[in-house]
């Protein structure tokens, strides 16, 4: 009996030990963090809550039962002072409660035993048991909240009805990156329907041969197939080019390419073009007529694919041959003209090229941040059939039609457009998401007409290539909020029932612009906003930047110190700290030689996936992420002018200071994140946002995928928890009532409802996506096709070479 009783005394001493250190460790860290988060003008909380932990933590070493109610007047505290910092938002809460709540139902359960050591009556025993029994199954709601998705804006739980498609409006092929012309990517297809969509089944899968790295740097799959009567049409990383029989995936031809850049490989997507159909003229008034083109006898059907190493390439859609009529040997050479230095990673050309008529619109990448002398981001037509070239437009020449003479080079350092383009057939029209001027976060060379083409909407005649009108959406632009995505040409509603031709893009910035396709001007209110400058001796700030006020923001609200999160109050608290000490302005906050914070940052915001728009019930669909970047312009020294960048994506993240030759000023970038690799705001990272075009709200707001196959430091969690993750790659929408979306860090293919966002649907993929969903209708068996390609999420240690169709189980 009495071992017993010494062995319990001396587990109660070795349990109070280990308690007191817990509280030690949490009291001092918060005490020490919270001193050094007042000196910066933050919360007191955390100074606070440090200094009663830890003196109850001392008491609790002595087995004190006034620990306990240090501890439990602590907590009181923290409860209030979350409630009235976040609210009822379950992830802030999360982080703030769930790790105090633990200690505090520890430290009631061990309140009887402190009475007992104390020779105290074991009053309160059953009570304490109790409220720390509660606490406990509060725990467990929270991890059960885990679990649900917790929407950002509900839906107002109204069904759009399922409108039948019909024989005149039925989508035939998928025949252009974003379905039709104007990038859509809506299938007007209702086999597959919300009803339904639960008996999908994969129905084939295709292995390509090529392989990602999911570097950021090296291969990456991030294409959208093509769809043409009985193919399907792929490009692989290395621009290798396939043929597939729609209905079982069998190989039809292979198109060895094998393009090589020592960064940034990647092909998004090919070009369709049938010689034997006649070009579409415009109908619209006083607009350019199409040039006509003469059927190819020898390659009447075509397949174009241009190269991150500078070539476009057409073959013959039938037999995977290359067209011979076509440049030379089938192949347009796309760095003549361009100067020295232009091969990958410096110039590279990774959308698929825009069919406009007649022509061939084909921009390109130019690395970011590498230095002041680049390739010129000139536009340029090739004609479909034998590849000449039929007009350029070069932004930084004051004659930007002029073509070249022998010898002669396009201007240096232009305004690019990477992003793939859209084309409106009834007007002739090709519209164009610019890019910046060489480099992006220092504008001390810019010209005039840098400040006019940057990160503007350019709309062009796509027979002459002269400039219709062009639309600015950021002055001077210092954050690499270049326009990142395809323009979307819809009916737009106007709020007298009326609808008009528009544009509508999104931006890194999280805003939308909707512009009159005719004019070029803004549909819905734009003002210009007040910005501050930074401290860059010669910049060209500006003074104002175009806030899109009329429409949503995504994902960009103005930060404040209670929005930071982390996984535990820890990382909260680091988080905090670190907010503090950037000077932070709100979304334009100007680069500085300070640390400054971008929210979004330069990766958005919304990127190159673009959006879905469903024409039946004028709703938009788009994905985001919300990744915050700090930054910092560091001058540069002698010995820094002699190193160079390598021009891939990690210039963005965490390289240290890269110099960018040719500036007074090397760059120092990278996300801000917590300790664990978790952003530092609050959730969600990611989602998928509907967007009611009659009325310009949010219809419905979700996260977006789960950390399932993702976590700190390459270590995944395993825990379907949807918190909402970073996003790349685009929707679809159907006319089945649904949006499929796969480009989240976890490995599957969603089906929501579109109507609310809820999810109805999700097949697991061999790994991650990066691609954008397409279905279509086999022309053979009269079957609904979704096809994906995965080839590994966004820095995911699993890489793939598959392709995966999904068909309703008969």
């Amino acid at each position: 009996m009495i071992d017993s009783q010494t062995r319990s005394g001396t587990l109660f001493k070795i349990w109070c030990f280990i308690l007191g250190l817990a509280l030690l460790i949490t009291g001092l860290f918060f005490l020490v963090g919270g001193v050094k988060l007042v000196s910066l003008g933050g919360s007191w909380y955390f100074l606070i809550a440090g200094l009663l932990i830890t003196l109850s933590s001392l008491f609790i070493f002595r087995k004190k039962i006034f620990g306990v109610w240090l501890y439990l007047f602590a907590f009181i505290s923290t409860v209030i002072w979350a409630l009235c910092d976040v609210g009822l938002e379950f992830w802030p809460l999360h982080s703030r409660l769930m790790f105090p709540a633990g200690l505090f139902a520890a430290i009631l359960f061990t309140l009887p035993s402190i009475r007992k050591y104390q020779f105290q009556t074991p009053r309160w025993s059953v009570a304490s048991y109790a409220v720390a029994g509660l606490t406990v199954l509060a725990m467990l709601g929270g991890l059960y909240g885990m679990f649900i998705p917790h929407p950002t804006v509900e839906a107002n739980g109204q069904e759009l009805p399922l409108l039948p498609v019909t024989a005149a409006t039925k989508q035939m092929n998928w025949e252009h990156y974003g379905n039709d012309a104007g990038g859509s990517r809506f299938a007007a297809l209702d086999q597959i329907n919300r009803n339904n969509v639960k008996d999908l089944k994969v129905a084939w899968t295709y292995r390509t041969g090529d392989f990602t790295t999911g570097s950021g740097n090296g291969a990456e799959d991030q294409q959208t197939p093509l769809q043409v009567g009985d193919k399907v049409f792929l490009c692989t990383p290395h621009n290798n080019v396939i043929a597939l029989d729609v209905d079982t995936g069998k190989e039809l031809w292979k198109a060895e390419v094998n393009s090589h850049a020592d960064a940034w490989e990647r092909c998004r997507g090919v070009a369709y073009v049938d010689t034997t159909k006649a070009v579409i003229q415009p109908t619209f008034g006083g607009s350019t007529p199409v040039t006509s083109i003469t059927p190819s006898v020898n390659c009447p059907r075509r397949v174009y694919t241009n190269t991150p190493d500078g070539r476009l390439i057409a073959f013959n859609a039938d037999n995977g041959k290359k067209c011979e009529d076509f440049g030379e040997n089938g192949t347009v050479n796309l760095l003549k003209g361009l100067g020295e230095g232009t091969q990958a990673p410096r110039f590279e050309v990774t959308s698929a090229p825009t069919v406009a008529g007649s022509v061939l619109v084909i921009g390109s990448r130019i690395a970011d941040n590498f230095q002041a002398d680049m390739p010129g981001g000139v536009i340029r037509a090739y004609d479909v059939i034998n590849g000449q070239l039929r007009w350029v437009f070069d932004p930084r020449n004051p004659d930007p039609n002029y073509q070249l003479k022998p010898g002669e080079t396009y201007k240096r350092s232009s305004a690019n457009s990477w992003a793939a383009m859209s084309y409106d057939p009834k007007m002739n029209t090709v519209f164009l998401p610019m890019g910046s001027s060489s480099v992006d976060v220092w504008g001390g060379n810019r010209q005039p007409l840098d400040h006019k083409y940057n990160s503007s909407v350019l709309a062009l005649d796509a027979t002459t290539g002269k400039e219709k009108w062009v639309y600015q959406t950021v002055h001077n632009d210092l954050w690499d909020f270049d326009l990142p995505m395809q323009p979307s040409l819809v009916d737009f509603p106007m709020k007298d029932g009326s609808t008009r031709p528009a544009v509508v893009i999104g931006t890194k910035s999280g805003q939308f612009f909707v512009l009159d396709r005719v004019t070029g001007k803004p549909l819905t209110q734009v003002i210009e906003q007040s910005v501050k400058a930074a401290d860059i001796p010669d910049e060209q700030y500006s003074k104002t930047q175009p806030r899109s006020v009329e429409m949503p923001q995504i994902g960009n609200q103005t930060l404040t110190e209670s929005d930071m999160w982390g996984a535990t109050p820890f990382d909260q608290l680091m988080c905090r700290i670190s907010f503090k000490s950037m000077r932070y302005e709100g979304l334009f906050t100007a680069p500085g030689t300070d640390v400054s914070l971008s929210f979004p940052g330069s990766l958005g915001g919304m990127n190159w996936g673009s959006m879905a728009f469903d024409p039946t019930h004028r709703y938009l669909f788009v994905n985001d992420m919300r990744l915050g970047l700090w930054i910092q312009l560091i001058k540069q020294t002698p010995e820094d002018i002699k190193a160079q960048a390598n021009g891939g994506e990690s210039v963005n993240t965490g390289m240290g200071a890269v110099p960018m030759k040719g500036t007074p000023y090397k760059v120092n970038k990278n996300r801000f994140m917590s300790a664990l690799g978790i952003p530092c705001q609050k959730p969600p990272f990611g989602t998928m946002t509907a967007i009611d075009m009659k009325t310009r709200q949010i219809a419905w707001q979700i996260p977006l995928g789960t950390v399932q196959d993702t976590g700190p430091s390459g270590i995944k969690m395993k825990i379907h928890a949807p918190i909402g993750m970073p996003t790349i790659g685009g929707p679809m929408a159907t006319q089945g009532g649904l949006v499929f979306f796969a480009a989240t860090q976890d490995y599957y293919l969603r089906a929501f409802d579109s109507s609310t966002g809820r999810e109805l649907w999700k097949g697991r993929l061999p790994v991650g996506s990066q691609g954008t969903p397409i279905s279509y209708v086999s022309p053979k068996s009269g079957k609904q096709f979704v096809v994906i390609s995965a080839g590994g999420a966004r820095q995911s240690t699993d890489h793939g070479d598959y392709v995966v169709a999904y068909a309703l189980q008969k």
